[in-house]
């Protein structure tokens, strides 16, 4: 399955609008100086103010990849991401649907909608001192969510949205089958949420994209953990010394 020329200068198009690159839409996160550096933004190291991902460049390009891989291999299944921020990685999967022509898949976008949960030190000790759950930052609502899809035309019936914590959402998720299962749970727990209800889902030959692997010992372990457990050997792959992927064997 190939994408036309037109369809890739809109998906180039989308990407660059959702990391706030057109117009350099300045950080607000505790360590910048609140202005626009470009390198960052390429490479995912700060908290945009008003775009739609803080992903980066590298692992926004490397989430469309997965999908032209999937797409290219007739990998069955949806897509999923599990901690969505403002949504921009589940747009993007969205556009690349819709670029494609593709009316049978859906991209599950599964998130609190409130921020990162207090850390359960007692059943999850690598979360232990944790403070993502005091940045306000980080808390977008369902409905800022929806509003982002429908700002891109992209709010329709093959988005569905899973609300709440994720121990509570993802093991009774309506989800049959995955191609592609994106974690950005930051936390142990939530990391090993989404690996545990959701894993098992993936296709063979589907991506599994963990966000935060190279910069957060916490998720790092949970994958580890996860992978030992269960015996997978599957090659980790870099994406930008932040994000790691594999494909499921």
């Amino acid at each position: 399955m190939l994408l036309s020329e037109p369809g890739k200068l809109y998906l180039d198009l989308i990407e660059n609008c959702l990391l706030g690159l057109i117009y350099e839409d300045p950080s607000q996160d505790p360590w910048s100086d609140g202005g626009f550096d470009r390198e960052s933004r390429m490479m995912g190291r700060d908290w945009p103010l008003k775009a739609h991902s803080m992903i980066g460049k590298a692992r926004m390009s490397n989430l469309r990849a997965a999908v032209d891989y999937v797409l290219a291999h007739n990998i069955s299944g949806d897509f999923i991401e599990t901690g969505v921020w403002r949504g921009g990685a589940c747009i993007l999967m969205r556009a690349a649907l819709k670029a494609y022509g593709i009316a049978d898949r859906i991209v599950w976008a599964a998130d609190s909608f409130e921020g990162l949960p207090p850390p359960d030190a007692v059943h999850y000790a690598a979360d232990a001192g944790d403070q993502h759950h005091e940045f306000a930052q980080l808390a977008v609502s369902l409905e800022e969510v929806r509003s982002n899809f429908a700002a891109y035309g992209l709010l329709d019936d093959q988005v569905r949205f899973l609300k709440g914590w994720f121990k509570d959402t993802l093991p009774t998720a309506p989800v049959d089958q995955l191609a592609i299962l994106r974690l950005d749970g930051d936390m142990y727990e939530s990391t090993m949420d989404g690996l545990r209800s959701l894993f098992h889902k993936v296709s063979t030959g589907g991506v599994v994209i963990v966000d935060d692997y190279g910069a957060i010992a916490s998720c790092r372990e949970a994958v580890e953990d996860y992978r030992k457990e269960f015996g997978i050997d599957s090659p980790i792959m870099p994406i930008d010394g932040i994000g790691i992927y594999w494909i499921k064997t």
